[in-house]
């Protein structure tokens, strides 16, 4: 898609900030990883059922060239191929992609999953009708996204969906009344389609002779109940199908019912392809049951985990970046109070020293990330993904009160993360950018222990005292890794207030079984 996806943090007012960082970019190239998962494939197809899975993989590069496309086919692949195992006898896979891969996504997906055992192509029209025209825009307007339903077998859990009829449709054939009750009914069919060829039985109701729907008994049941109405003597009897027992329209392939998340939505998080929740509560309701597992190997900033949790199901999320985890545990604990380590696991994040220093080993930009989550602050730089930082790589916000003591204004604090050696010229560098930006406080964040000359600088800078609060901070303070992990956090005012965004507060149904990073 070539998209950026952001990370929606907020001031301390809870208003969104001017810019956000950017946590990943959605854009694939062809290189040596893609030759790699291409070159499993091949290694890999047979003993997974699929052996004309690489000849199809191949036939794509050399058709379409080696690109973007390619290399994002070619990883989906590899995937897809996982998804299979690991998916139950009696599971459901879904897959939501746009109509740009769409059409070479179902081939693969036909390859793999067999095509005996595709669904459904599920059109969701994913946002309101709109209009380029006047930018020049000379094709049809794309409001829709595809999703790909198939199962791995014969026999699947499936519960029916249904949405509620409309009024044109209540008032067109429900439009009887029963006087007594005041209940709306529908006089329905009771014979039976294909006569004696299909089995229905023939006899005589109410001094009408058909071949009808049920055996003799039932018929006489559904007279005694009330349910056969003879309009006229003579007439073809009829059922009196109540609309109050009806459970509406059964949902088909096209869904235009569903919302887009607007502005203003409680659960919009600003993620840039967050779905509503009402998509996923449909899919999941529709393919599991209280208690079943979840699994969103992509799940971004956690739709399906907390559907999954508000509707009393197990679930695993995996997803590439250590914001997008963090913006999930934050949603956990705000819409459910769950815990880390009680209520869910996180797995694949440095969880002691020695895992952070690897990390910093491997990829010093994702360590200064995780280091934030720790805080958590979320990351300076706006729009920056990298370069220069003036010596802020995170910042935290809160409010507070002026000198007077009676006008909130927001305050804030500066965090600096060092994963190699430390040094006091560091603290003072970091002292001389809180001064200079006017920052209430100062947080140093480093995986060596700090040397006595730094702790030294750090009592230097003095203390901030909050007016509100009537408490006194160190203005300058110092945390290692070790201490953040240990649970020994920086202190400042409102020490719990979010960082992210937060979506409606929702209640708590089931246990969990672990997010993976």
């Amino acid at each position: 898609s070539k998209r950026d996806y952001n990370i929606l943090f907020k001031e301390a007012s809870g208003e969104a900030p001017a810019s956000q960082i950017k946590a990943f970019g959605d854009t694939w190239q062809y290189n040596v990883e893609a030759e790699r998962a291409r070159e499993e494939i091949s290694d890999i197809a047979l003993q997974y059922g699929c052996p004309k899975l690489p000849l199809m993989i191949d036939g794509f590069v050399d058709v379409l060239g080696r690109n973007d496309v390619t290399a994002y086919l070619v990883m989906m692949a590899i995937r897809l191929l996982e998804l299979k195992r690991v998916l139950k006898p009696t599971g459901s896979f879904y897959l939501h992609c746009d109509p740009t891969t769409s059409h070479y996504l179902k081939i693969i997906l036909d390859t793999i999953f067999g095509a005996k055992n595709f669904r459904n192509e599920i059109i969701w029209k994913r946002s309101s009708a709109h209009s380029d025209a006047a930018q020049g825009r000379k094709q049809l307007g794309q409001i829709h996204d595809v999703i790909f339903f198939y199962t791995k077998g014969n026999d699947w859990t499936w519960n029916s969906q249904y949405i509620q009829y409309d009024e044109k449709y209540i008032k067109d054939f429900y439009r009887h009344v029963e006087p007594e009750t005041g209940r709306f009914y529908t006089l329905d069919n009771l014979t039976g389609p294909g006569g004696a060829a299909k089995g229905n039985p023939s006899y005589e109701v109410l001094g009408v002779t058909r071949f009808w729907r049920y055996s003799k008994a039932k018929m006489q049941k559904l007279i005694e109940e009330g349910r056969v109405v003879q309009s006229t003597p003579g007439s073809v009897p009829r059922y009196k199908r109540y609309l109050d027992e009806m459970p509406g329209v059964s949902i088909q392939d096209v869904w235009t019912d569903l919302n887009p998340i607007s502005s203003q939505a409680a659960e919009r998080l600003g993620y840039p392809t967050q779905k509503p929740e009402a998509l996923l509560e449909r899919i999941i309701q529709a393919s599991s049951n209280e208690g079943d597992v979840v699994l969103d190997p992509f799940c971004g900033c956690g739709t399906t985990i907390s559907v999954a949790q508000k509707l009393g199901r197990k679930w695993l999320g995996i997803d590439v970046t250590y914001l997008a985890i963090a913006l999930i545990e934050s949603r956990l604990r705000g819409q459910y109070d769950l815990k880390p380590k009680t209520d869910y696991q996180v797995v694949g994040v440095p969880a002691d020293l020695a895992s952070a220093l690897d990390l910093f080993r491997r990829d010093a930009y994702q360590f200064q990330f995780w280091a934030l989550t720790l805080i958590p602050a979320f990351p300076a730089g706006g729009e920056k993904k990298k370069g220069a930082d003036a010596g802020i790589d995170g910042v935290l916000q809160f409010r507070d009160a002026g000198i007077a003591g009676t006008t909130l204004k927001t305050q804030q604090i500066l965090v600096q993360v060092k994963g190699g050696g430390v040094s006091v010229n560091q603290l003072r560098d970091l002292r001389g950018t809180m001064e200079r930006e006017k920052a209430a406080l100062a947080f140093f964040v480093c995986l060596e222990t700090p040397t006595k000359p730094m702790l030294q600088e750090a009592v230097a800078a003095g203390l901030y005292k909050s007016e509100l609060r009537g408490v006194s901070y160190p203005r300058l303070q110092i945390r290692t890794v070790e201490e953040l992990l240990s649970g020994k956090n920086f202190d400042y005012p409102q020490r719990e207030a979010a960082t992210w965004k937060q979506a409606a507060r929702a209640g708590a149904r089931s246990t969990q079984v672990e997010m993976d990073y």
